[in-house]
């Protein structure tokens, strides 16, 4: 059993793929996912390149703009990563309907370090089956459908 530090439980989402189409922000999330003791298996930029990590790499989640380089979007990576069984939580400047059936949730883009933590730390809680009573700002969940 391990022990995260200051008592807390241990963490549902450990491995995870960043599927960001500007390179800034995508280096940005790395960093500090990294930082924060996520293990980031790849960061990429486009649906070809999401869907062969999504079909190589055990992934506990997958953050994915949805815009992004070439064919496909971030839906389509969520419908790759749900035939894989792991869930996905879209980061965009504008959250679509369609994306309601796909994914856990959506972070609305301009969000803060601190936002983006706070969110995955309530996408955790949600995985392990808590009820997650406060929301990050700019963090909408959908409901399971």
């Amino acid at each position: 059993m391990h022990y995260m530090l200051f008592g807390r439980r241990e963490r549902a989402i450990r491995r995870l793929i960043i599927v960001e189409d500007e390179p800034l922000v995508a280096f940005d999330n790395e960093h500090l996912l990294s930082e924060a003791g996520y293990e980031v298996v790849a960061t990429v930029d486009s649906l070809a390149e999401a869907k062969a990590v999504i079909e190589m790499e055990p992934l506990d989640l997958v953050l994915s703009d949805i815009r992004l380089n070439g064919e496909g979007d971030g839906l389509d990576v969520a419908r790759a990563a749900a035939a894989r069984g792991v869930p996905v939580l879209f980061v965009s400047g504008h959250c679509p309907v369609e994306a309601r059936g796909l994914g856990l949730g959506c972070l609305a883009k301009p969000y803060t370090e601190k936002t983006l933590k706070a969110a995955l730390d309530a996408i955790d809680a949600l995985m392990q089956g808590e009820t997650v009573r406060k929301l990050p700002a700019g963090l909408s969940l959908y409901e399971k459908a």
